[in-house]
């Protein structure tokens, strides 16, 4: 079995994970939404446990959706 070795074989199979959405106003507001955010306290406490294609769900259907509305 051939090992690989170097950067390259690093950087090639380095996934990063989706990053939390978070910038520090960590507010609920009336709705219980996060002022920064607009995450729901359950999203945020759950945020470590989600799977990327959840997390991106979020970040790219959910939140956009709700900054809209507010």
């Amino acid at each position: 079995m051939r090992r690989e070795t170097g950067a390259f074989f690093f950087m090639s199979n380095f996934q990063r994970a989706i990053q939390s959405p978070c910038i520090g106003i960590c507010m609920l507001d009336e709705q219980g939404l996060c002022e920064g955010c607009y995450r729901t306290s359950h999203e945020i406490a759950s945020w470590s446990l989600y799977n990327d294609e959840q997390r991106a769900h979020i970040m790219d259907a959910v939140l956009p959706a709700r900054e809209g509305n507010t």
